[in-house]
């Protein structure tokens, strides 16, 4: 038994390295075909566009390049035209953003650059854009594997009989996982009533760590940078906030609006004031940590494989070096970005359940001494 635990565990390391590795792999390509596209006028790599599009969203999913074909995956485009209503089509028709469609097509430059726009009168405007781009798809398919997981660990439970072993392999791990979560984070920070939350927190951590995981991922479906995404955390910090404030007892609103603080400060109103603002403050934090570190993860590691492009043309010897140098970094970082994954789902629920306490404070009621 020790020695297939050896063998299992070599094998997630080999296929973590393969994995980091083919990422690696996978940037330099994307990069090689972005280079024309993103060199500035004296021919050099323009790094901050070039990262700056590949984190961003797209309407079709690339795949790999072959020689000098590229392999994507096209996505259903949903728009409402200003002129004839509703067009339904694939992306593919923009062939990569080179070509208009309906008089529809990828604006390359402006305020809408990378979005889709519409011809009118020779001015481009932005129709209604109800299109499932690579993020949105993303989104779909990590929710159907969150839902597909959780229900075969609780269709696991329903069927185990009373003398069964404790759960092993995916539901063992769930399990470890949520006991965790529970114990050690929603339970200590929010007291007695955390079974009323835990099932909103337990969502947002697993949302969060599954999308992080499938961001790491090289190939279909992952890439997609969903929570490294405004939008994303955005609405994650949204429905903190609705949680706290919906769900926060008469004393927390007391405090924020009549806190016990001398009475003048109370009056102006300058402690009021402030309370206040915390109030938004706090989910704009959480909104901020999440993207900020996601991003930052994907950044460096296409910035690091740029540097493979950036040094082409200090000599054969310094650009082997530094290809070599920047292939080791970005398998590190990519071990990094495994960790990374779980703590920005940690941390952030963490940070909820924090909030989600402070708003559950009840009156503090003086005994008499008998």
């Amino acid at each position: 038994m020790k020695t297939y635990a050896i063998y299992k565990h070599l094998i997630i390391i080999l296929l973590l390295i393969y994995s980091t590795g083919a990422s690696a792999q996978n940037e330099a390509e994307h990069l090689a075909d972005a280079a024309p596209a993103h060199e500035t006028p004296g021919g050099k790599l323009n790094v901050t566009e070039m990262i700056l599009e590949h984190v961003g969203d797209a309407y079709d999913w690339h795949v790999a390049t072959v020689g000098e074909h590229n392999v994507s995956i096209p996505l259903p485009v949903i728009v409402r035209s200003q002129n004839d209503g509703w067009n339904v089509f694939l992306s593919s028709r923009f062939e990569h953003g080179h070509a208009e469609y309906r008089g529809f097509s990828i604006a390359n430059e402006g305020k809408f650059k990378g979005k889709i726009v519409e011809n009118t009168a020779g001015k481009e405007v932005r129709p209604l854009d109800l299109s499932l781009t690579k993020n949105a798809v993303s989104l779909i398919l990590s929710s159907i594997f969150l839902i597909w997981t959780v229900m075969s660990c609780a269709s696991w439970y329903k069927k185990r009989k009373a003398e069964e072993a404790s759960p092993k392999g995916l539901v063992g791990m769930i399990e470890m996982l949520i006991m965790s979560i529970v114990n050690d984070v929603i339970k200590p920070c929010i007291g007695k009533n955390y079974a009323r939350y835990s099932p909103f927190l337990l969502t947002v951590f697993f949302f969060i760590f599954i999308n992080n995981l499938m961001g790491i991922i090289p190939f279909f479906p992952g890439g997609a940078n969903v929570t490294g995404n405004i939008a994303v955390t955005s609405v994650l910090a949204i429905f903190t906030f609705i949680v706290v404030n919906s769900f926060g007892t008469r004393e927390y609103w007391k405090e924020i609006f009549w806190p016990d603080v001398p009475v003048w400060l109370k009056v102006v109103p300058i402690m009021p004031a402030i309370e206040l603002v915390g109030v938004f403050t706090k989910p704009f934090a959480l909104m901020i940590r999440l993207f900020a570190n996601i991003l930052a993860g994907h950044s460096i590691v296409l910035g690091l494989t740029s540097v493979i492009f950036i040094t082409v043309n200090l000599g054969a010897a310094m650009n082997a070096g530094m290809t070599a140098l920047s292939v080791i970094m970005t398998v590190f970082i990519g071990f990094v970005e495994l960790l990374v994954a779980f703590i920005q789902a940690y941390v952030f629920t963490m940070l909820s359940a924090v909030f989600i306490g402070l708003s559950q404070i009840e009156a503090h009621h003086t005994k008499e001494l008998k």
